[in-house]
């Protein structure tokens, strides 16, 4: 039996989602017992995204920038650390052709940063991703800040309790360990998430730097290099979520395989 499935976003072309996820349905087709396969699906319209989900007959899907949020609003059902953070990246249609939402980004990112350390961090930025880096890094006890453009975004953060201000109006006083890069600031451009004279003071106290845009060395990252910082890009986020995601779309909450197993698979590929 043949599965279909897809990533959403907009931009989308520069996705490596189906490389990951087409590899491992190829090779873990006969513990899995059907075949898989997964594309790029580009969206402009986020309030098509559960109609054309169901027109193409899907399985299940990721979802990624802009559409998170209204992921969140058009499934059916919303699962795990999803229902704090307002946000999914991960559909799966269940049993009953049910939409259920998952968020996976939060463990991958948490995956990722675990062996830092870090007791406190900054966000620069406010949409879906920023919301799964800040409610996992609160879960573990990590004091964080969001900055954003617009305030609008900001009212979330507000009500979960974190520290939040303006880009416009934040000064950079105190110091942080980790400064995250969860817009598309240098996804498609030479542009910064933040005015480059704040980013440098930031940079000259922190020990971290994290751009969630992989594939290619953005701007941010270039600077914070400048700082001697250790830095990384969403590569092995990007891996860590797939991994998790695979499962659900697989078994849904049945643990059959190997989480391991599926991340080192898709570490070969990129």
């Amino acid at each position: 039996m043949l599965r279909f499935f897809g990533v959403f976003g907009s931009p989308i072309a520069h996705s490596k989602s189906p490389l990951l996820h087409n590899d491992a349905f190829h090779i873990l087709q006969n513990q899995i017992h059907f075949s898989g396969y997964y594309s790029r699906i580009l969206l402009e319209n986020p309030s098509r995204l559960r109609e054309v989900f169901c027109d193409l007959g899907l399985s299940g899907a990721n979802i990624t920038i802009p559409l998170k949020e209204e992921a969140y609003k058009q499934c059916d059902e919303v699962r795990g650390i999803a229902t704090h953070i307002g946000a999914c990246n991960t559909w799966v249609l269940d049993r009953e052709n049910r939409i259920i939402g998952y968020n996976t980004d939060a463990q991958g990112f948490y995956e990722c940063i675990k062996p830092y350390g870090v007791k406190t961090a900054l966000i620069i930025g406010a949409g879906g991703s920023a919301k799964a880096v800040a409610m996992i890094l609160a879960h573990h006890q990590i004091a964080t800040t969001i900055l954003n453009r617009s305030s609008d975004k900001l009212v979330f953060f507000e009500q979960k309790g974190f520290e939040t201000y303006l880009s416009s109006e934040f000064k950079p006083i105190q110091s942080y360990d980790i400064v995250i890069n969860t817009t598309s600031a240098g996804l498609n451009h030479h542009e910064l998430p933040l005015a480059e004279s704040k980013l440098r003071d930031v940079f000259t106290n922190a020990k971290y730097a994290f751009d969630l845009i992989y594939g290619k060395e953005t701007p941010f990252l270039t600077l914070a290099k400048s700082f001697d910082l250790s830095c990384s890009d969403g590569k092995d986020m990007l891996i860590y979520q797939a991994a998790l995601a695979f499962e659900k779309f697989c078994f849904l909450d049945e643990k059959v395989l190997d989480t391991q197993q599926i991340i080192a698979l898709m570490r070969e590929v990129l």
